[in-house]
C-alpha cells in the first residue's frame, strides 16, 4: 500500500511533457517562466556553437544560468539530451 502511494506522489511530481534544450524552438524557450527573449538568446546562440551535453555544460556556458533557475526550468519539463535536472550533492562535513 505505502509503495502505490509512494509511487503516485513521484509521478504527480513529474511535468506532463518534456521539452529538450537542443531541440527546442524559440518559442517554446521563450514560453518557459524564467526565461525572456534575451535568455532564450543566449541559450541558442550557444547552442549553435555546440549542443549542450549536459547541465553542468548548460550552466557553464549561458550567462545566468544558475542551479535555482536549472531546477525552476526542469520542473516545467525542460531536459537536456532527456535528463531533468538534478543538483550536485553537497559533501558533508563533520
Amino acid at each position: 500500500m505505502h509503495f502505490w502511494l509512494f509511487l503516485t506522489g513521484c509521478l504527480a511530481s513529474l511535468p506532463l511533457w518534456a521539452l529538450d534544450i537542443n531541440q527546442a524552438s524559440e518559442a517554446e524557450l521563450d514560453n518557459l517562466r524564467g526565461l525572456g527573449p534575451a535568455f532564450t538568446r543566449r541559450i541558442l546562440a550557444e547552442r549553435q556553437v555546440q549542443a549542450f551535453q549536459s547541465w553542468p555544460d548548460l550552466l557553464k556556458r549561458v550567462s545566468g544560468m544558475g542551479q535555482i533557475v536549472a531546477k525552476k526550468l526542469s520542473d516545467q519539463g525542460l531536459t537536456v539530451n532527456e535528463k531533468s535536472y538534478m543538483p550536485p550533492i553537497m559533501n558533508e562535513r563533520r
